[in-house]
């Protein structure tokens, strides 16, 4: 819009979670609970990963970067969320909304690729144990993360360009607590069928793509649990596994159920289902890594003996 000779940025006004006014001190309190949490959890596993010599492993090394993408999505999103529960103005600049999309649609992509390569690491560890150094060496860890941050780049470009490549009628007011792409498209002038069809098409590439990956080498896994003559063998090899599936049917769950349908059946469930993966998600998934894995228990006693220690 041009006024004077000057050009105003289009902005948007996001609705946030809740317009009840009792309700937002409440709600602020909560979420800034848990993203404290997720911080401290997540920054606290990957520097326990990083200063514990027994957790250099390529299984951790890809669990240091799935919480590092945890926390920057989760802080793409919160701060943003927690301002807007307290604040008057709701408003946020187009740039504003497009980098929190982008960014958005970036790290949750490559989460999807990283527990793909999770469930690699355990296939191999588990079916070719003795190739296991060859085949997951810290090169091809270094080449699997750096793929997976390639795919998210080039489909988070496409997710961007799809969602905010035409222009936006009306007040702009976006019905969610943060720029997502359904709540956007529907501020859209012209018709977004095509770009709707082209984001689902994208997102069920990625998605299918990825957990495909994962049921194969879960598949392969049980094959060969399912073989070992060893009851405290099939015991182990199932431990090692069920953290991650465990943080894969969280993620997937709530991810599947936002992204693999049409824009026009989202409704108000929307928010609930964005909350869990966007906010409740990253603050698990520390808890699900740590509770139920010995090696990372006994990492961190013997990470807090050593501090006892030098004080």
């Amino acid at each position: 819009l041009a006024m004077g000779g000057n050009y105003t940025e289009p902005k948007f006004i996001l609705l946030g979670i809740t317009d009840t006014p009792w309700a937002q001190a409440p709600l602020f309190g909560l979420f800034l609970l848990i993203y404290i949490v997720t911080l401290a959890g997540n920054m606290g596993l990957m520097v326990l990963v990083w200063v514990a010599p027994s957790l250099h492993t390529p299984m951790y090394f890809f669990l240091a970067h799935f919480s590092l993408a945890d926390v920057c999505y989760s802080t793409v999103i919160s701060p943003r969320m927690l301002t807007d529960l307290l604040a008057g103005d709701k408003t946020i600049s187009w740039a504003g909304c497009v980098a929190q999309f982008h960014l958005f649609a970036l790290f949750v992509t490559a989460e999807c690729c990283l527990l793909a390569a999770m469930a690699y690491d355990r296939h191999v560890a588990i079916c070719h144990p003795l190739r296991y150094v060859l085949l997951v060496s810290p090169r091809a860890c270094w080449h699997l993360v750096a793929c997976s941050y390639l795919v998210a780049s080039l489909s988070a470009l496409l997710y961007t360009g799809c969602t905010f490549g035409g222009s936006f009628c009306g007040p702009r007011r976006v019905d969610h607590f943060f720029c997502d792409a359904s709540p956007v498209l529907r501020l859209a002038c012209a018709h977004t069928r095509g770009r709707e069809l082209a984001i689902l098409g994208l997102a069920s590439a990625n998605g299918l793509a990825t957990s495909a990956a994962i049921l194969l080498s879960y598949g392969r896994i049980l094959r060969a649990v399912l073989g070992m003559r060893s009851a405290p063998s099939r015991a182990g090899a199932f431990r090692t596994c069920a953290s991650h599936l465990a943080s894969v049917a969280v993620f997937y769950g709530s991810l599947f159920f936002m992204y693999l349908q049409p824009a026009s059946w989202h409704g108000g469930q929307d928010k609930v289902a964005s909350v869990f993966y966007t906010v409740v998600s990253p603050m698990l998934n520390p808890f699900i890594y740590s509770l139920r894995n010995t090696e990372v228990r006994a990492a961190l006693g013997k990470c807090r003996r050593r501090m006892l220690n030098l004080c």
